[in-house]
């Protein structure tokens, strides 16, 4: 696995991430992030830093299977209960909303912007959904070293704009 070595490499990979949002020149709106499972980085530091600065956060829920994303409105220190695939979730009662941008875990991403997900597809139908919709972001989160030169890609993948790593944030046109 790509990121077997990589959290333990960098512990602080997390709090690097806050000095490197800047660079996403956005200055407001609703971020929907996520919560790091396994040796994903952690988004926890960069979650707070966001509240901080004023925005407003939502974290993802897997609605049912190939269907894209819900997004529920998420304050730090929410009770979170149980998803599918281990995940974590805002209760039911959390207000749905829709992010201005898109924070997404990833397995690795191409120099190109394309990403290498865990494969239910669930984040290339949201941002598919989201765009239809109007404007969105999408910014990888990962560690460096998950970068690769290139990756597969069929006609249902959607590119990032952007990806946010421990080392620096890299846009994609």
């Amino acid at each position: 696995m790509i990121r077997a070595g990589l959290a333990v490499e960098r512990p602080d990979a997390g709090i690097e991430l806050i000095k490197h949002w800047p660079e996403l020149g956005i200055r407001a709106g609703r971020v929907a992030a996520y919560i790091p499972m396994h040796s994903e980085i952690d988004v926890w530091p960069l979650m707070h830093a966001i509240a901080n600065a004023g925005h407003s956060l939502a974290l993802p829920c897997i609605k049912r299977q190939a269907h894209p994303l819900e997004f529920r409105a998420y304050d730090i220190g929410d009770t979170l209960r149980r998803g599918a695939f281990g995940t974590r979730e805002p209760l039911r009662t959390a207000a749905l909303v829709t992010p201005d941008i898109v924070l997404l875990p990833l397995l690795a991403y191409g120099r190109d912007g394309h990403r290498l997900g865990y494969g239910g597809g669930f984040y290339d139908r949201t941002l598919a959904s989201l765009r239809k919709q109007g404007e969105i972001f999408a910014c990888g989160v990962a560690y460096s070293g998950q970068e690769v030169p290139t990756l597969p890609t069929d006609r249902f993948d959607e590119k990032l704009d952007g990806v946010l790593t421990e080392t620096g944030f890299k846009g994609f046109s």
